[in-house]
């Protein structure tokens, strides 16, 4: 009995959410601050994913191309040979065809020249910029930046900082159209945050219309380094990165970025560095 109670303890703990989902209140419709209340239990599912972001995989560290583009490829590349050996119909063989290239193509993870400088917290995907505002949290003020990305961008994602994962949490939601605000509290996500010593970044995975798998590839505990693929989110989809109310943004509302190269902002450094920040900032 005394065991049942202290899993159920664990269990109540573990579904709370963070503080830095039921924090931010910018752009907040009614619906929305009604939903935000309706927390979903975490699904068997999630929990899978949770326990597979534990160990980072080679696919997001060590490959040119995420591997589930093979597998779709070589499932359409039967289906085309099926088709042409039931029809002889170079039209309907086509599209498989056609659709297994394009497979190929989205799931391409190309190396990237990661920034060194101090300071600087990089975009955690490709994609265009749709909202940079101050929003208050549990915390405090803090930036938030969301990058849209549609079904033609890189969907791997890459950690904004080095650091020490400090939080991983799923949530089930609804998948709008990631272009909403409303999409930020209402639709399914992965929150993560990383510790990187004097500050902490956080970044959120956001499913979309289309998008209906998210993959972590880390877990509480984890060290990553700036730039580090961690994730992907498949079929267009949401990235939004929480940085600290001093950051100096460096980009604007419209910019595209790319994951792991463009820096979004930097921190104001210690007396000794200013002079590196302050040509970053001018740059």
């Amino acid at each position: 009995m005394q065991a049942m109670r202290s899993l159920c303890r664990g269990r109540a703990e573990a579904e709370k959410p963070h503080p830095q989902f039921a924090g931010e209140t910018c752009m907040e419709t009614h619906a929305a601050r009604l939903h935000r209340r309706m927390w979903f239990e975490v699904r068997l599912t999630g929990l899978r994913d949770e326990t597979q972001c534990g160990s980072p995989r080679k696919l997001y560290n060590e490959k040119d191309m995420v591997r589930d583009g093979y597998f779709y490829a070589l499932g359409l590349g039967a289906v085309a040979m099926l088709l042409w050996l039931l029809t002889r119909s170079a039209a309907l063989t086509s599209l498989p065809v056609l659709l297994a290239l394009f497979f190929l193509w989205f799931f391409r993870d190309p190396e990237r020249t990661i920034p060194t400088g101090p300071g600087e917290i990089v975009s955690p995907g490709d994609g265009v910029v749709t909202e940079a505002d101050w929003i208050e949290t549990a915390y405090g003020n803090r930036l938030r930046l969301s990058i849209f990305l549609n079904v033609f961008d890189v969907h791997v994602n890459r950690s904004p900082v080095a650091g020490t994962v400090k939080v991983v949490e799923h949530r089930e939601g609804a998948f709008l159209n990631a272009m909403k605000p409303e999409s930020v509290i209402m639709n399914e996500q992965t929150l993560v945050v990383i510790d990187a010593g004097t500050y902490e970044v956080s970044y959120k995975q956001i499913a979309g219309l289309l998008a209906r798998r998210i993959v972590c590839a880390v877990k509480v505990g984890d060290h990553v380094e700036r730039g580090q693929r961690v994730g992907m989110i498949k079929f267009g989809s949401r990235v939004d990165v929480l940085l600290p109310a001093d950051a100096v943004p460096h980009v604007k509302t419209g910019a595209r970025v790319r994951g792991g190269s463009t820096v979004l902002a930097v921190l104001p450094q210690p007396a000794g560095d200013a002079p590196i920040v302050a040509a970053a900032v001018v740059s």
